[in-house]
């Protein structure tokens, strides 16, 4: 069997200093808001470039805190629009509908499957006070155009990091320094993965990351005294302990995923599979390498390959204007999405996976009958 993803061989690549960082923190004796924090948060944000970093609970609170922030700051007020792309995971809408603003759903593009920036201006009202972008998959999503945008209309740029850890752009900024501010994910299965939920807030603004860092505390920057109606939502130490070893290898981790992806580039050669377009190697991290099965055969390929002990998953079967939580937006005419929501199969990837494996999965794509 070649797993989609094999977390526990991920951790043991760097086990010995993951149960040191772990025995040090349990034996310390504090487990919330301490050193560990501090230091992880210190060098997450020197990593990404920014001034800031603020842990909290898991990358949706990440996004949340970010919108209500520059709500609580008079930036933002429920009600106004905030231009995100309609091929997203579905927690990058939660963080704007969870603050009472309207998301307002851009296709991507097919090649890229990012945020399609011809199409965004259009979309700009008198309402519109940012646009989130997500750099979905590890790729890079930012574009000068994107920039002009932000800068013509006086809009926020919010980045949605969760899977691009170490992705940068063009001119070597990293994604999560690019915006106003960016939300990051540490869930186990990302590129920088905790032992658990953990996520954090980078920025350059000092007013904004003091209003996160203030709201994740129950709203209070003063023991009993509160400034916001906030809500729980730390990093506990042992995740920050653990994140600050794994963040020492993640440009390593990061290369061995552009080795197995460009494999992937190279050989894989069946007329019904088309991958997005190859990128410079900085500008994707390979979270996920997605192809898309045209001929409605995807579901066919995602059970070949299972039958023959290979992990694969479908990034995301069910678009988020589609789901019933919002079922006012079923009306919606969003066909690339859709489109990628039924051809869209993710093959194994990350610092586990065995190019012997990688070699057997190409052979069996490439033999898939049409």
């Amino acid at each position: 069997m070649i797993p989609f993803l094999s977390l526990k061989d991920v951790t043991a690549l760097h086990s010995a200093e993951i149960n040191e960082a772990v025995t040090r923190v349990v034996n310390s004796g504090w487990y919330l808001q301490g050193k560990e924090n501090e230091r992880f948060e210190a060098n997450y944000a020197k990593f990404i470039g920014t001034k800031y970093c603020v842990g909290c609970a898991n990358g949706l609170d990440a996004l949340i805190w970010i919108f209500r922030a520059y709500i609580e700051l008079g930036v933002m007020k429920p009600g106004d629009e905030v231009i995100v792309p309609a091929n997203t995971y579905i927690a990058t809408i939660l963080a704007i509908t969870e603050n009472g603003l309207t998301p307002v759903l851009v296709e991507p593009k097919l090649n890229t499957l990012e945020i399609d920036d011809d199409l965004i201006e259009q979309h700009i009202s008198d309402k519109t006070k940012a646009i989130c972008i997500v750099h979905l998959y590890g790729r890079n999503a930012y574009t000068e155009k994107i920039g002009a945008l932000c800068e013509r209309y006086n809009l926020k740029l919010i980045e949605d990091n969760a899977q691009a850890h170490g992705c940068k752009y063009i001119d070597g900024r990293t994604t999560g320094s690019i915006g106003d501010a960016a939300g990051h994910s540490f869930y186990p299965g990302k590129n920088l993965g905790a032992l658990g939920d953990g996520g954090a807030v980078t920025t350059d603004d000092e007013k904004l990351a003091t209003a996160i860092r203030t709201l994740a505390n129950y709203g209070s920057q003063k023991k009993y005294v509160f400034k916001y109606c906030g809500r729980n939502s730390r990093l506990d130490e042992i995740q920050a302990a653990v994140l600050d070893v794994k963040l020492k290898f993640l440009v390593e981790d990061n290369a061995y995923r552009k080795k197995v992806a460009h494999y992937y580039y190279e050989h894989i050669h069946n007329s019904l599979i088309t991958l997005p377009d190859l990128l410079p190697d900085d500008q994707n991290v390979y979270h996920l390498f997605p192809i898309l099965v045209s001929g409605n055969r995807r579901d066919a390929l995602h059970g070949y390959l299972e039958q023959n002990g290979v992990g694969t998953v479908i990034h995301y079967p069910i678009p988020p204007h589609k789901q019933e939580c919002f079922k006012e937006w079923d009306r919606l005419s969003l066909p690339i999405t859709e489109m990628i929501a039924e051809e869209e199969l993710s093959l194994p990837m990350g610092p586990s996976v065995d190019l012997k494996e990688v070699k057997e999965i190409v052979r069996l794509i490439n033999n898939f009958i049409e």
